[in-house]
């Protein structure tokens, strides 16, 4: 997806800050839960003190004053009356009504004899003036109370002694959930900068090491030279290192013994190869001597292109970056049979051009030989540069597209030199090609023939320096 980051350390920075911002919302959430139940907890233990100082001011003032007294303690957010009847009208009591009771009760030298009513809930929605209010009471209550809150009512009916009840009615709006700007800042600056600057800084230390270990591992797999690599970073980390150039030491070791041994075999065959056609002309029948002289030049042939397989495989050429249209105007004037070169786009390649000619070498001989013709072109993809190589022969079976890489496998069966080589030159190519980190695959044509397609990585940093 476009949207989704395509390097590990943007992805790990992501998703730190993702869960740091979690965890705050979690916190924040949680939060809010404590804090609304410490607001009602609040609230609603002021509006307990207040009914119980106004109960004890109603029993011993005259009955005269208590007008006055409900008119001094009403206010925009608590209303306080007289009736001869309760305005709460049960009496069932759940955990947050019972502790209110206790705590009026408390308030009231805990008298557990009068009868104390309790009605406690939220009013989601627009808040509507007290009842009973005075005009301007009721104005002072509606600006405190515009637009959409949350509050908390509590109506308490309590008995007096003057057997009349005591009904007061309260509304407190829950405080709006406020971001000091300060608060703001600590946390901008722990997540957005602090966090950011400090896993950059570690990730670095993880990525920087991967990326060079995968930056040698395809110059290693290219057949270049490479060096061991620094030992950093994490523990587990450096024993990946560790290991990588382990591999990669054995690797080059075990290459570089088998092509030691392939070419001193090859080369030590020739001194009995010598001594034999030395014997064979000491041979008095023509016939048979010229048969034997067939087979020792069959041999040494064998043996040049066992050498020249070896000297393939162990050439140390340096990587260097080309254009492929250049690359193979000059491989066909060299060549001694031409073959048609179809036009492309300009594109850069980097590889090690002798081995590279080479490999192409063998390849359009192959197809002019077997085909007849030979006609070349290109094309890229993302990372690779495809030189195409196509011909008009008969093609091959299905079944012997990956035998004939196998080095000494000919299609033809006869011993006769004229009627093909020896089975090693595709076997070199791809050996070559694969050395530079690319591969050749054959495929039979619908209107007849073998197409040959090579691949060979292209130049990224031409490419970005071209897009710039």
């Amino acid at each position: 997806m476009w949207w989704r980051p395509r390097h590990l350390r943007t992805q790990l920075i992501l998703l730190i800050v993702a869960v740091l911002v979690l965890a705050q919302a979690v916190s924040l959430w949680i939060l809010i839960g404590e804090r609304n139940l410490a607001v009602r907890a609040a609230l609603s233990f002021e509006a307990v003190g207040r009914a119980a100082n106004i109960v004890r001011l109603l029993e011993e003032a005259p009955e005269d004053l208590h007008p006055a007294i409900l008119r001094a303690a009403d206010s925009p957010l608590v209303r306080f009356s007289m009736s001869p009847v309760p305005s709460v009208d049960h009496t069932a009591h759940d955990d947050d009504r019972g502790l209110v009771e206790a705590r009026l009760r408390s308030l009231l030298d805990g008298d557990t004899s009068r009868e104390i009513r309790v009605e406690l809930h939220d009013v989601e929605g627009r808040i509507l003036p007290l009842p009973n209010l005075s005009r301007d009471m009721a104005e002072i209550h509606r600006r405190m109370m515009q637009g959409e809150l949350s509050t908390i009512e509590l109506n308490l009916s309590i008995a007096l002694k003057t057997g009349r009840w005591l009904n007061v009615g309260t509304r407190f709006s829950r405080p709006a959930l406020q971001w000091p700007l300060v608060s703001l800042l600590s946390f901008g600056t722990t997540a957005g900068l602090l966090l950011i600057a400090v896993s950059w800084f570690l990730l670095t230390r993880l990525i920087g090491p991967l990326h060079r270990l995968s930056v040698v591992a395809d110059s290693f797999g290219r057949g270049e030279e490479t060096s061991p690599l620094p030992v950093t970073g994490p523990r587990e980390l450096c024993e990946l290192t560790e290991a990588f150039n382990r591999m990669q030491d054995r690797l080059s070791r075990l290459i570089a013994d088998r092509t030691r041994v392939l070419g001193a075999l090859g080369h030590d065959l020739r001194s009995p190869l010598t001594a034999m056609r030395v014997r064979v002309e000491l041979v008095e029948d023509e016939e048979t001597r010229e048969t034997l002289t067939a087979d020792i030049e069959e041999m040494q042939e064998m043996v040049d292109a066992t050498l020249a397989f070896a000297r393939g495989i162990s050439e140390t050429e340096q990587p260097v970056t080309m254009e492929v249209s250049e690359f193979l105007l000059q491989l066909r004037k060299d060549m001694l049979d031409a073959f048609e070169l179809d036009g492309g786009e300009e594109i850069h390649f980097r590889v090690r051009p002798r081995g590279l000619r080479r490999a192409l070498r063998n390849v359009i001989e192959n197809a002019l030989r077997y085909g007849g013709s030979a006609r070349v072109s290109w094309s890229a993809d993302t990372t690779s540069v495809l030189i195409h190589v196509e011909d008009d022969g008969p093609g091959i079976p299905e079944s012997a597209m990956e035998e004939v890489f196998e080095p000494f496998f000919r299609m033809e069966k006869s011993r006769s030199r004229d009627t093909g080589g020896h089975g090693l030159g595709l076997s070199i190519a791809r050996t070559i090609l694969r050395g530079q980190g690319g591969d050749v695959t054959l495929t039979n044509r619908e209107s007849g023939g073998l197409s040959a397609r090579i691949s060979v990585p292209r130049d990224p940093e031409n490419d970005e320096r071209r897009k710039s």
